[in-house]
């Protein structure tokens, strides 16, 4: 029999309800597992929306540990879905190690009669011990499917299946970008455009210390003038600015006038990504000392 080992972080796989119906964090890996036959670290146990990148990197290096120095054969990791996508993305672009690793969570809480984590679980362990899995990296199985981390996105916070992307094996170039550290990656904010948007929030954050910019921009990757001239002027300075969409399963492109002022102003598209992962993805460009817009050209 394959070693596996489970990686617990918390999540709605691991909640219970408390005497106002508020679902918190209450199994540990043990009680997750339990009768599986399988080898738990309980990393942390939080819902996903308080993870920071330091978080990511405690999960990493427990996934390492787990691979490495306990010599697992695969690796599940149960996790929140709330952040579920940014997690799986980091660890692709960072984990170099031959076990595979695959995430999972839940859409009920662990005390619902109708809970699903148990099944997701199962469901995950198959995975990691299957065989050809053995040098593919990260997945993310959920409600009976098996997703590529690059592209997956949080779609709906009710019924079975939580997420859309592409499924395994779709992406032939694995986006790896070396053993990064995410809280040594520069700053990477998200700037959302909406009609009358001004320059407040970008100046802002790029005052705070931000090096890469993300425009959750409008349609196929337009903004308002006030906005296309602070891109202007931050590219000039050095700043990264990737524009992405609002718009689910969007694709961007520099066909009308506005998006095509922003790329002439120095930014660059973010083609398929959704804005979490693309502020992902230049995080670890921009700490890989990779160019941005050759990483977006080849994996956004």
């Amino acid at each position: 029999m394959p070693r596996l080992i489970v990686v617990a972080t918390g999540g709605t796989i691991s909640t219970s309800a408390d005497a106002h119906g508020v679902k918190r964090p209450t199994l540990s890996g043990a009680d997750l597992t339990e009768g599986l036959g399988v080898e738990v670290i309980d990393a942390m146990a939080v819902d996903s929306s308080q993870l920071t990148p330091a978080d990511w990197d405690r999960i990493a290096a427990t996934v390492r540990s787990a691979s490495v120095e306990h010599g697992a054969d695969g690796v599940v990791v149960t996790h929140g879905t709330d952040t579920m996508e940014e997690t799986a993305l980091w660890l692709e672009l960072t984990y170099a190690g031959d076990a595979p690793v695959v995430l999972t969570g839940a859409q009920r809480s662990a005390d619902a009669p109708d809970a699903d984590g148990p099944a997701n679980l199962r469901d995950a362990l198959a995975v990691a011990a299957g065989q050809g899995a053995r040098g593919r990296g990260v997945a993310v199985s959920f409600a009976g499917t098996v997703f590529e981390p690059l592209g997956l996105y949080k779609v709906a916070t009710g019924g079975l299946q939580g997420f859309a992307g592409r499924p395994v094996g779709t992406v032939k170039d694995r986006p790896y970008l070396g053993d990064l550290t995410a809280t040594d990656a520069p700053r990477v904010d998200i700037v959302a455009v909406y009609p009358g948007a001004d320059a407040v929030a970008l100046d802002a954050c790029v005052a705070a210390g931000a090096r890469g910019i993300v425009l959750e921009a409008l349609g196929s990757g337009n903004a308002g003038a006030t906005l296309i001239e602070a891109v202007r002027r931050h590219c000039s300075g050095g700043v990264a600015v990737a524009v992405s969409t609002r718009v689910p399963g969007g694709h961007v492109s520099p066909g009308y006038g506005p998006g095509r002022a922003l790329v002439d102003a120095g930014a660059f598209v973010v083609p398929h990504l959704r804005p979490p992962q693309a502020r992902v993805l230049l995080m670890a460009a921009l700490a890989a000392g990779s160019p941005a817009r050759g990483v977006f050209e080849r994996w956004g």
